[in-house]
């Protein structure tokens, strides 16, 4: 193993990509804390924190090698975060995760997210033993446009379900 992997092989991923819990956090939070969220357009955390704040989300970014992103102060850490934070979405290695779970619980956060590929069951123990939700392996904005109805916001919600193909035109 390098030092950016973990190992999940006796991880219940499934476990930690309910439905219920997801929709339940979609539907609470307010403010969402992105850690690794990045400056550079390119980036999907910087995607990410794009779509949740044109949705209404408080976005607030947590990266010390960032000054602003999104037009808003970025934090080193989340202890340094002067909000109530409702989520935290992780786009950092897993290796990294326990020490954010540590943190998340410190300051009361409601519920962890990690993004697809960040898979730690140890920062999942830590964020549940905090009394954390947790999320593992999903994108929260693909999850929100799932199931609060915001496919259309890039165009994939064409108002129609079915499997057959139009006339060629």
């Amino acid at each position: 193993m390098t030092d950016t992997s973990v190992d999940t092989s006796d991880f219940e991923l499934g476990r930690y990509q309910n439905p219920g819990t997801i929709l339940d956090i979609l539907q609470s939070m307010k403010t969402i804390a992105v850690v690794g969220l990045s400056a550079n357009e390119l980036r999907a955390s910087h995607f990410v924190g794009f779509y949740l704040r044109n949705h209404g989300y408080r976005v607030v970014p947590v990266n010390p090698r960032e000054t602003t992103v999104l037009g808003e102060t970025s934090y080193p850490t989340l202890s340094d975060v002067p909000l109530k934070i409702d989520v935290v979405n992780v786009f950092r290695a897993p290796r990294v995760v326990p020490c954010i779970a540590e943190e998340a619980t410190r300051i009361g956060a409601g519920a962890l997210w990690l993004q697809f590929g960040v898979i730690s069951p140890e920062g999942v123990a830590i964020a549940e033993q905090g009394g954390m939700k947790v999320v593992v392996d999903r994108c929260v904005k693909i999850e929100h446009a799932r199931y609060m109805g915001r496919m259309h916001w890039l165009g994939f919600n064409t108002g129609q379900v079915t499997s057959r193909r139009g006339p060629l035109q």
